[in-house]
């Protein structure tokens, strides 16, 4: 009979066991405190993929798909990725289960990319080589509470991400064939950071992002107009820093130190048009979702669903 208190006891609290091993880092707390470090916690692994396909996109170069044909070829271009983003409440007291939604808008991310031919390849394209390269600018005035961290590469208020890789052609345009390719990227953006409790939030979270981008893309031309189709595996790391205050004390709590890490797959189209020296094209694509398990739910952002993307981009071939 002294079993029966203690089995009842056990399975009121089984319910509470995945919500605290999701989110060790905040078991140290208790009641409204946890469920404001959790909801911090949660935030970051949820937004982090989020800010991953916002700086990487589809297409490594946007609208350009075949190797372009060995030493003395070069391509430079400019480009505009755009994701939605759901910003949680950052005045979140930890009193409710779910967090409520603040500024809901399409964030843009403006990049410089470029490419260089560095071996033609085998005369049906096999095994050229171009080396690629970008910049990245996240402009952090355009987003209420986002700042970028003292010590981090910026222009001004504009955080810089830099990126570096390789695309090798599987196969040139040749009839009806299309120009295939596959390639691969680094990408990094310095830690930027959603809140300030010296302004009176009850959180922040500050990360960074380190971006692998695997890319299989066709194309094909067809007078002044062009097609292009891929698909893609991103692998996202980072370090994120929580902080938050206490909601009963308000006093702030140590920072709580976070790694993230995330794989998402993703497919994208490219549709676009010659402008003379020019050329104009747009991107739309989708990321995979993934149910990562987290303990918070937060409206109007389904954690487990993928996103849409959207670029616009002009490339200069010379």
């Amino acid at each position: 009979m002294r079993a029966a208190p203690l089995i009842v006891g056990l399975s009121l609290l089984a319910p509470l066991v995945p919500v605290l091993a999701q989110t060790p880092e905040c078991s140290a707390y208790a009641s409204s405190a946890q469920r404001v470090c959790t909801a911090a916690v949660d935030g970051t692994r949820a937004f982090h993929p989020v800010i991953g396909v916002l700086v990487s996109g589809g297409n490594p170069t946007i609208g350009s798909t075949g190797a372009l044909g060995g030493l003395g070829h070069a391509s430079l271009g400019l480009r505009a990725n755009a994701v939605e983003l759901v910003l949680p409440d950052l005045a979140y007291s930890g009193t409710n289960s779910a967090v409520p939604a603040g500024d809901k808008f399409w964030a843009p991310a403006p990049m410089v990319e470029g490419a260089l031919g560095v071996y033609k390849g085998m005369p049906s394209g096999l095994l050229a080589v171009d080396l690629l390269g970008s910049a990245q600018l996240l402009p952090t005035d355009q987003i209420d509470n986002l700042t970028i961290d003292a010590g981090a590469r910026r222009i001004g208020d504009v955080a810089l991400g830099l990126g570096y890789g390789a695309r090798v052609g599987l196969l040139r345009e040749m009839g009806p064939l299309p120009a295939v390719s596959i390639s691969i990227m680094r990408r990094n953006i310095p830690r930027i950071t959603y809140g300030d409790l010296s302004a009176g939030d009850r959180y922040s979270y500050g990360v960074d992002l380190r971006a692998t981008n695997l890319r299989l893309v066709a194309s094909k031309k067809l007078l002044v107009f062009d097609m292009a189709g891929g698909l893609g595996w991103d692998r996202y790391t980072g370090d994120a820093v929580i902080r938050f205050r206490d909601p009963a004390t308000g006093l702030a709590q140590p920072s709580v130190p976070v790694e993230l890490e995330n794989s998402r797959v993703l497919g994208f189209l490219n549709a676009g048009m010659s402008l003379s020296v020019l050329r104009l094209t747009g991107e739309v694509g989708y990321q995979g979702g993934r149910d990562q398990e987290l303990a918070t739910d937060f409206e109007d952002f389904d954690t487990t669903k993928g996103k849409f993307f959207a670029g616009l981009g002009l490339r200069m071939s010379f």
